[in-house]
Parts: C-alpha cells; structure tokens; sequence
C-alpha cells in the first residue's frame, strides 16, 4: 500500500475508533438526564446537566497538558488510554452513586482533552494541504455514525416506556460499555505514516515515545512558544472567535434538545423513545453534511466561507421551529413531563426537521473549523488543535451549567447572538488564511 493510501487507511480507521467509541457516549450524554429522572435511588443526588458542565469544565483546563501528554505517550495511546476512561464513566451508570458520578465527570474532562488532541495530531500528520478537507469530512462523517447506531438501539429498547426501569438502565449502560470499549481497541490498527507522507519533521516527531526523546518534547510541547504562540492577532481569529458557537452547538444537541423532547407529554407514551429518534435525525444532518463539505469536495472553488454561512441559516431556522413547538420550561421539567404548550400544536414532525437541521447545520460549522485549524497550525498541530478545543469546550461547560437554570427560549437566543458573531469571526479568520496564502497553492474547502 502506498504512502497516500496508508494515511487515507488510518483516516478511516480513526474515524471508526471514535465511531464506536462516541455510539457509546453520546448516546449516553443524550439519555443520561432522563434517566437520571428515573433513579429508583433515593441515595443518588445528580444531574447530567451538571455532570456535562464538569466534564468539559474540566476539559478546557486540561488542553494546558493535553500536547504535553500527546508528545509523551504518542497519540495513538492517548487516545487508547482515554477511551478506556470513556468507558469507565459509562459503565459507572450500571450502579451510580453520586460520588462516583461526579468524580468519573473529573477524570472524563481530562480524558477528553487528551482525545482530542491526539485526534487533531494524527488528522494533520495523516493529511496535506490537498486531503485536510476531505480527511475532516471521512472522519466527521464517520464520528457522526455514533449518532445513528446509538440512538436507534435506544428508540428500540425503550420504545412504549413512560418510565425507565433499573433493569431498563443496566442493559442499555452495560451494552454502551462493551461498544466504547471495542473503539479504544481500533486505535491499535492505525499505522504510522511513511516519512515522505508527513508534512513536517516536528509533526513526525510527536509520534516518537522513545524514553530518550519523551521528556525534551513534553517540555518543548508545554511551553509557551509551542502551546500559545499560535495564539497571535491573525490566528487568534481562527483558534478562539468562530469556536464558542460549536460548544454551545455541542451541548444542546447532545444533551438538553433530548431532554426537551424526552419530557414533552403532548407527543404521548413514546415521548422516552423519541430521544433515540431524535439523535439518529440528529446523525443523518451531520453525515450529510460531514459527506456534502468534505468527502465529496463540492466547494473547493468557494471557499469555506458559504458552507459555514449555510450552516448559521439552518442553525436559525431550527432554532425558531423549536421555539414554537417546544415548551419553554423543556430543559427543566421533572420526570412527568410538562404539561405547557408552545406557540403552536407540538408536533413530532417538526421537532425530527430540527434535529435533522441541528445536525446539518452543527457539520457545516465544524466540518470547517477542522479544515482551517488544521490547515493554519500544520507543524504545530497539537497545541493549534488544544487551544481550539479549550475555548470550545469552556463554553460548552458554560451551557451545560445554565441549562439547570434557564427556560428554552433564553437558551435559543443566547446561541443565535454567539452563533451570529461567531460566524462573523469565521469570515474574518478565513480572509485571514487566504491574505496569508495567496501565493501558494491554496485548495480551501
């Protein structure tokens, strides 16, 4: 196998690893308020919401040692080593207390940083300036399966119950577990690129963990000049402006959009099921949209500009067909639902359009964001890609916080302004790129 296919091989492979792995636990992050609702335990003091807000609290602090940790190990047992984490804190479900529910939230939020720093690495040094956008669409696509095969085990498991049972619980965590744990597993299969298929020595380098080499690059990867000198004026606008509207994304989709449906009792018995229905709607807006921006290149020519200017109007419209057919006091709801109405009949037609578009419009944004960090920070891909994910999910912590306080309608307006300005970031920071690269061979997506 040539150069080219290896790294295409290990894109796919990549791609699946995170498929199994995040079928597990975004599926668990989008039932777990619901069935935290339905503990029989009056011992069991929680909230999803809360532990979400820890999870990528924790997170957004832990990208300061994820590239150091990166460089360390390699990528490919970070993210092993993090997967196996992953698993942990969905097993914890089988038998939850609230020590241990909070304490795994911790442990999740480091894992995660260090996950998706190694992710951001292994995508660069796999990928050239021609395939960084199709890579980001295999890939986003592939995560993105998690969504359809999670949601649809759990429409079926759970389809007629009004109420979730312990039994119900322990099944569906246990079975979650076994699938998280087969992702960690995959990473093993992902090789290291040829020499001439890498863009940089100092990409190559963070994939050595010789014993001789690891304590010079984990200094060198801490530092200020490796992990915050692409934070500068022109690449502050691609790193940190256009992020804070994907983690806001992230936390309504995976977690409150659910719970909103999940509590609606004008959509009858199956309200629970529709959770499920709902994520596999969600999945199929971002493996069309994952499938449309990368794999199949249709804006080369364009620029990113119009894909991302695409996904702020689908954004929009989803946001205003959901304040008008989800009630407002959804997100806080107690176990029996509410019994409020929205400005019109709720219909279950509707709410699937709007998760169709919050997957749709959710790709396009991040489909590219990818594509631009990855193709600015090529040689310093770990710190490019942890700083990214730090004001991501420092935001995405924010939402899952106000989530326990704020009705839905405040929720939609607050990711219309951020989503908004955040899109104006964005066309800044690709101006920016297009100045910087005018004379070189620049294929944007």
């Amino acid at each position: 196998m040539g150069p080219e296919g290896k790294t295409l091989l290990n894109i796919i492979i990549l791609g699946f690893g995170f498929m199994f792995m995040f079928t597990a636990f975004q599926t668990c992050g989008n039932i777990e308020q619901t069935v935290i609702k339905s503990f029989n335990s009056t011992e069991f003091h929680g909230s999803g919401y809360t532990s979400m807000a820890i999870i990528y609290g924790v997170f957004s602090a832990s990208n300061l040692i994820a590239p150091s940790v990166v460089a360390v190990i390699g990528p490919q047992l970070s993210m092993f080593f993090s997967g196996l984490v992953y698993s942990g804190y969905i097993a914890m479900f089988i038998h939850p207390y609230t020590w241990s529910f909070y304490t795994a939230s911790v442990v999740v939020g480091i894992a995660a940083a260090i996950l998706w720093t190694a992710q951001g690495n292994l995508l660069t040094i796999n990928s050239t300036d021609a395939t960084i956008g199709r890579n980001s669409g295999i890939f986003w696509a592939l995560l993105q399966f998690s969504l359809f095969f999670g949601n649809m085990y759990i429409y079926f498991a759970w389809h007629g119950h009004v109420h979730i049972s312990d039994e119900d619980r322990q099944t569906v965590f246990i079975s979650l577990t076994v699938i998280s744990l087969v992702g960690s597993f995959l990473f093993f299969l992902i090789q290291k690129p040829d020499p001439e298929a890498t863009p940089s020595e100092a990409s190559e380098s963070l994939l050595q963990t010789e014993s001789t080499e690891s304590a010079s690059i984990a200094l060198d990867a801490f530092s200020e000049s490796d992990m915050f000198e692409c934070v500068t004026i022109g690449s502050m606008c691609v790193t940190l402006a256009p992020s804070p509207p994907s983690g806001l994304e992230l936390t309504f989709y995976s977690g409150v959009y659910g719970t909103c449906i999940g509590a609606m009792t004008q959509f009858g018995e199956d309200a629970k099921s529709l959770i499920g229905l709902s994520g596999i709607f969600i999945g199929l807006g971002e493996i069309l949209g994952g499938g449309m921006f990368g794999m199949l290149n249709k804006c080369n020519r364009f620029g990113r500009n119009p894909v991302v200017l695409l996904g702020l109007i689908t954004h929009f419209v989803a946001f205003y067909l959901i304040f008008l057919n989800i009630a407002s006091d959804a997100p806080i709801a107690p176990e029996e639902g509410t019994h409020l109405q929205a400005y019109i009949t709720p219909s279950v037609e509707v709410a699937l359009l709007c998760s169709f578009l919050l997957g749709l419009g959710d790709s396009c944004f991040n489909t590219q964001l990818l594509s631009i960090v990855g193709f600015m920070f090529r040689e310093d891909s770990a710190p490019a890609f942890a700083v990214f994910k730090f004001v991501q999910s420092i935001t995405a912590a924010l939402a899952f916080f106000y989530s326990n306080y704020l009705l839905l309608h405040w929720q939609l307006l607050i990711m219309v302004v951020v989503g908004f300005l955040g899109t104006l970031s964005f066309l800044v920071a690709e101006w920016v790129v297009v100045s910087s690269r005018r004379d070189t061979d620049y294929d944007s997506i």
